[in-house]
């Protein structure tokens, strides 16, 4: 008698605490906290980035005009462009592919949109500088940039030059030899190798890149620089702030109007059970905009549209799990056993629905552009998330709730017995 007081009363004391836990969790998420020292931690609203359509900027469409034997020559170019972009330190920027020879960029604040084009157009100058700032090779004398693995698995960027860049290079290599040769775009520094050997088979390694990613992406400016493509503007848009500030405090109150609505239905028709699954999609809400902060997701109004409807899609799986529990309580089983039978005969649907959910989101993300991509994006991270909550959240606040004797009376699910 005494074990099974102690395991209700430590059941209870679980069950405050893990409240405790959502609600400060939400409250943080939801205002964050005063500074303290100089530390403080930041809102959702405050961490969240938004996209083009919610604080405004400018959106280009660039077109490759001229032609090139790489089938990756675009892909090249758009590693230039964010390397330029990430010069100018503007944050938050979108560039995409769009077809096979046009790349889209939105660039999110208020910058000259003439300018900007003009910078992102200019064809790149890839160039290589002695210690003293003499030119040594441009990107005319590189024929090649690859990434390769050496001998101690480290990657390095292997480079090799044309007829014209052979002899210049053996030149260089043998007079700096010991100092660093500066590789520069748009006379920007890439990269600062040192000389190692004299090299007169027009053949060079470039070591000493921090992992396989930053090997890529300097061999791709270098090789971007030998090959570069010549772009025209296609189409401007500059969007006002004006839309955003509109938009997000009708998106917000659309929003609340929604969860508060939800939260009061699970809480008429469910009672007890609705109010652990509201418990239960207020944790939905802060991993999806946890997720979204981790992921670097850049919020916009489709973004949004999907978050409200993967949030219709949680209730539903809740409401699934319910019917069930409550149809298992009404052929007369006790609770503990309806419970668990009413989630394993939920799991199938649940798990269906979600699936061809996030086969469809897939589908739109791989053909869809610019604000369909975020739209599918959100929705599919906010499904897998939903589908998480609705399995382990709320099966584990129904069965906390169980123990800590809360749930201890069928009519506490809204079932009567005769």
């Amino acid at each position: 008698m005494r074990t099974k007081k102690r395991t209700k009363a430590s059941s209870i004391v679980i069950f405050i605490i893990t409240i405790l836990l959502i609600g400060s969790f939400a409250v943080l998420g939801l205002f964050g906290t005063p500074d303290i020292g100089g530390y403080r931690v930041q809102s959702f609203g405050e961490v969240l980035k938004r996209g083009l359509d919610l604080q405004g900027g400018v959106s280009i469409l660039l077109e490759a005009t001229s032609e090139s034997k790489d089938d990756n020559a675009v892909d090249r170019t758009i590693v230039v462009l964010e390397e330029r972009i990430n010069n100018l330190g503007v944050a938050e920027t979108v560039i995409a592919k769009e077809g096979t020879n046009r790349i889209r960029v939105e660039i999110p604040g208020q910058y000259d949109s003439n300018e900007m084009v003009e910078t992102l157009s200019k064809s790149g100058k890839l160039t290589f500088e002695g210690p003293d700032g003499t030119e040594v090779l441009t990107g005319s004398d590189v024929k090649d940039a690859a990434v390769m693995m050496d001998n101690f698995s480290q990657p390095v960027v292997s480079l090799q030059l044309n007829d014209s860049g052979k002899q210049k290079f053996a030149d260089a290599t043998e007079k700096y030899l010991g100092q660093s040769i500066s590789i520069k775009m748009d006379d920007e520094l890439v990269s600062a190798p040192v000389v190692q050997a004299h090299i007169t088979n027009g053949e060079a390694s470039i070591t000493g890149q921090g992992s396989y990613e930053e090997a890529e992406r300097l061999a791709s400016i270098i090789k971007s620089g030998a090959l570069p493509v010549v772009l025209k503007n296609v189409e401007t848009n500059t969007v006002g702030p004006t839309i955003g500030d509109a938009a997000i405090p009708q998106s917000l109150k659309a929003g609340a109007i929604g969860i508060i609505l939800v939260f009061l239905f699970m809480l008429v028709f469910y009672r007890v059970p609705g109010l652990l699954a509201d418990l239960a999609l207020t944790v939905f809400i802060l991993f999806v905009l946890l997720a979204f902060v981790i992921f670097d997701v850049v919020l916009t109004l489709p973004g949004i549209a999907g978050i409200l409807l993967t949030i219709g899609m949680a209730v539903d799986a809740n409401v699934l799990i319910f019917e069930r529990i409550k149809e298992e309580l009404k052929s007369g089983k006790s609770i503990k056993p309806a419970i668990d039978a009413g989630f394993n005969r939920a799991m199938s649907s649940i798990v269906d629905s979600n699936i061809t959910t996030i086969i469809a989101a897939i589908a739109l993300f791989s053909i869809g552009t610019g604000g369909v991509k975020g739209f599918a994006l959100t929705l599919t991270i906010g499904v897998i998330i939903s589908m998480f909550t609705a399995i382990t959240v709320t099966k584990s606040l129904i069965k906390m709730a169980y123990n800590a004797g809360i749930l201890s009376k069928v009519t506490y699910f809204g079932v009567k017995r005769g």
